[in-house]
């Protein structure tokens, strides 16, 4: 059974006006066009490089590569 079973997916999050501003020129930068859509990416990609920190940690605890990530990525090529 998933850890995660009956957690909300929605989370919301009051950001510092300063991150908030540099999260915005970056997602400009790359084309996004929405906060929301920035984060998850950015989500994604930090939680990708903390499960591959653990996997070298534990080699039998591999992660399959995220495909939420993969799936924003191919939208924006």
């Amino acid at each position: 059974m998933d850890r995660a079973s009956g957690l909300s997916k929605r989370i919301q999050i009051d950001l510092p006006d300063e991150l908030f501003g540099q999260l915005m020129r970056v997602a400009q930068a790359m084309g996004i066009s929405n906060p929301e859509e920035a984060v998850t990416i950015g989500m994604a990609e930090w939680v990708s490089r903390r499960k591959s920190e653990l996997d070298d940690r534990d080699p039998n605890e591999k992660y399959v590569v995220n495909e939420a990530l993969d799936e924003l990525l191919e939208k924006k090529k």
